[in-house]
């Protein structure tokens, strides 16, 4: 467990500079041993204030299905950053943010990813100001400048806020040659689309990346939400950004594939695993009809959980051309999402599920753990790690490391995830 931090390392909390912006990633490649990891940060929540306690009560509605009532998060006020000499109160930033950091430290000298995966609410917008939103991001990525780790990000709803732009965190992040974040959609207006839109290619360990074939893609997504930049209606209101991935990104999406099958024929497909911050309804229906302690072994306390394509307390559909695209998709095993601090579970989606039209095909939907200790619940935080294998094609071995250092979860998604049994989860708090 995090102890509790001395004036001095307070005072000298260590920053990551960026240099010159650069296009010339290293492709990324699995090992000669023909494996590869992720370690997936979910909602850090850097830059939140003292007021900033998510209240996590649910709220009744009639216009929902009947085994659905969403998430109605209030809205939470902003406060200044105490000045550096100061030794602020435990439940408050910046030592929430040090002790996320902490988790990242603990998490990354425990295991060896290639990639880390920051999956959405790195910031909390609603805390920050205009001219100090993005430079959380140093803070953020330290732990991985430190490990000449590259990471690649999609955003969540508290990236986006009057005074935080994802479009400006995209910015700052690429100007770390160690980020693989992008924006691939071509469009004259990102606010309907979002940014964090693209896919990574794996390599093989060797072979020239113009000339070779993918082992394995990455599918990022940006499932929105929160408020739009700098913008207010006609009354001086803050005005809601839709939280769903948006039919232009689908229809990206699609293209993409058809193109990248034209470019590698392979049979079977190319194995993929896709990110996005908000979760589909699928999840939420899975949860309905009940989650195996284990089947399905995770914590399980956002439940009812929130989903994408809420309005106005009423589930809207916006998300099922996304949902079907991900079951369209030929070779993708698993879609890892976040924003439900207290679920950390992954389901196989096979068959009907309640309330929807939708047949699932055996895709995986997997939580991460909340990370960071800025966000509402003292669940323990952790990071979901995830190991692909060329040797085992079709299937992916993943676990939650723990902030203890811990496993915590440890299952294989493979043909009969779902049916085997596994240790139970229990609950621990900070």
């Amino acid at each position: 467990m995090l102890g509790e931090l001395s004036l001095l390392s307070f005072a000298t909390r260590i920053f990551a500079a960026p240099v010159a912006p650069t296009s010339n990633r290293n492709p990324l490649r699995f090992s000669a041993a023909g494996t590869f990891q992720l370690s997936i940060f979910e909602d850090l929540h850097y830059g939140e204030g003292t007021a900033a306690h998510i209240d996590c009560s649910y709220k009744q509605s009639n216009t929902l299905p009947d085994f659905l009532q969403a998430k109605t998060p209030p809205g939470v006020p902003s406060m200044h950053l105490l000045p550096d000499f100061e030794i602020p109160p435990s439940n408050t930033n910046p030592r929430q943010d040090i002790q996320s950091t902490g988790v990242m430290n603990t998490v990354l000298d425990a295991e060896s990813p290639q990639l880390v995966v920051l999956n959405g609410d790195l910031i909390t917008g609603e805390n920050t100001f205009l001219d100090n939103s993005t430079a959380y991001i140093s803070q953020i990525v330290a732990p991985l400048v430190q490990r000449s780790l590259p990471w690649a990000s999609t955003y969540g709803n508290h990236d986006e806020n009057y005074n935080l732009s994802t479009a400006a965190i995209l910015a700052t992040e690429a100007a770390y040659p160690l980020s693989y974040t992008q924006n691939m959609l071509n469009t004259s207006n990102p606010a309907t689309s979002g940014v964090s839109n693209y896919y990574l290619p794996i390599y093989p360990s060797t072979g020239d990346p113009a000339t070779t074939a993918p082992s394995a893609l990455l599918w990022f997504f940006d499932s929105r939400g929160g408020l739009y930049y700098q913008q207010l209606d006609s009354a001086g209101n803050t005005i809601q950004q839709p939280g769903w991935v948006d039919q232009s990104v689908v229809d990206w999406f699609l293209a993409t594939q058809a193109s990248l099958a034209a470019t590698y024929p392979s049979t079977p497909p190319i194995p993929s695993l896709a990110f996005v911050h908000i979760p589909t309804f699928a999840s939420a229906a899975f949860q309905s009809a009940g989650v195996s302690p284990t089947h399905e072994p995770g914590i399980n306390d956002d439940n009812p959980l929130a989903m994408q394509s809420i309005q106005n307390n009423t589930y809207t559909g916006h998300d099922i051309p996304f949902m079907q695209a991900l079951l369209d998709t030929k070779g993708l095993i698993a879609v890892f999402s976040g924003h439900d601090h207290g679920d950390d579970w992954c389901a196989k989606w096979t068959g009907a599920l309640p309330g929807m039209n939708l047949t699932g095909n055996g895709l995986d939907l997997c939580f991460g753990r909340h990370s960071g200790y800025g966000g509402y619940g003292n669940w323990s935080r952790g990071s979901r790690q995830v190991w692909l294998d060329l040797d085992l094609p079709g299937q992916v071995e993943t676990w939650v490391r723990l902030e203890t250092g811990e496993v915590s979860g440890s299952v294989v998604l493979n043909g009969s995830y779902g049916m085997d049994v596994y240790p139970p989860v229990a609950d621990t708090y900070t």
